[in-house]
């Protein structure tokens, strides 16, 4: 039997980099995609196959399917990783960014998993792995945009789940915690240009500090934690529906199910340094 295939998107940094590695290592024979492949060079010398892909340009991700398909003959694992954090007011967020929010987070991992999904059917196998957020569990003032997308992705894999199943497609959510990679700083940028000059400047700022806090913060948990639990979902019999994992993931998720919801937002707003 030929070795299974995976693709994962947004390979080229963080959570994207450590999770081909890991399915390489596990004997995957594994695209890593990105925008520029020239930032796929490291891991192409390790044995990735490094594939051009935009998750917001439909030609590009059926070029990325065709090619992988044609090569290998299959495709067995998607982990959709391809994501950013856009963090602004809603007041001040200019819709257009809002939308591209929403193209890159959801309708990107969603119109790539359409474009898998006749491949493992014929396959009569095959795991979709969607990285959320538990950001998709709870809830940061000035990230609704951001913690849209990730509901949404929740939502959408679970009602998947239940489609494909009878194809024997497994789909697995997995929520990272706070985890070392570019994540914290970059949703920092996008606030500070988007709310710092208005109404909420006193919050963006409280927020950005905090951001760019836990960006740097000693205690986040490597994107080889997240790696790990994906290598672990996708070669179980039966892989659970959800793993939360990295710093505070459990917990946090956890607390916002046992608080009410004016509790947690004082608990959040106090965590964020928010102004009274």
């Amino acid at each position: 039997m030929p070795a299974k295939t995976a693709l994962v998107t947004g390979a080229s940094s963080g959570i994207g980099e450590a999770t081909a590695l890991k399915l390489h290592d596990l004997g995957y024979t594994v695209y890593g995609a990105a925008r520029r492949t020239d930032r796929l060079q490291d891991l192409a010398e390790r044995g990735i196959r490094p594939l051009t892909m935009d998750v917001t340009d439909d030609d590009s991700m059926r070029a990325g399917i065709e090619k992988i398909t044609a090569e290998t003959g299959r495709i067995d694992v998607l982990v959709n990783n391809a994501g950013y954090g856009s963090y602004g007011a809603l007041e001040d967020v200019l819709l257009d960014e809002a939308r591209r929010q929403f193209e890159v987070n959801v309708f990107g991992a969603l119109r790539l998993t359409q474009l898998a999904l006749p491949h493992m059917r014929a396959q009569r196998s095959g795991t979709v792995v969607n990285i959320t957020s538990m950001g998709g569990k709870i809830h940061t003032p000035l990230g609704g945009w951001y913690h849209g997308t990730k509901f949404a992705l929740e939502a959408l894999s679970d009602c998947l789940r239940l489609e494909v199943r009878p194809f024997g497609i497994d789909v697995v959510v997995v929520e990272p915690g706070g985890i070392a990679t570019e994540w914290g700083a970059i949703a920092a940028d996008k606030l500070e240009k988007s709310s710092t000059d208005g109404a909420y400047a006193a919050q963006a700022t409280a927020v950005a500090s905090s951001l760019r806090s836990e960006a740097n913060a000693k205690r986040n948990s490597p994107p080889s934690v997240i790696a790990d639990v994906i290598g672990k979902a996708v070669t179980a019999r039966r892989p659970k529906t959800r793993y939360a994992t990295g710093f505070g993931a459990r917990p946090l998720i956890a607390l916002r199910r046992l608080l009410p919801d004016r509790a947690f937002d004082t608990v959040i707003s106090r965590a964020v340094g928010m102004p009274r």
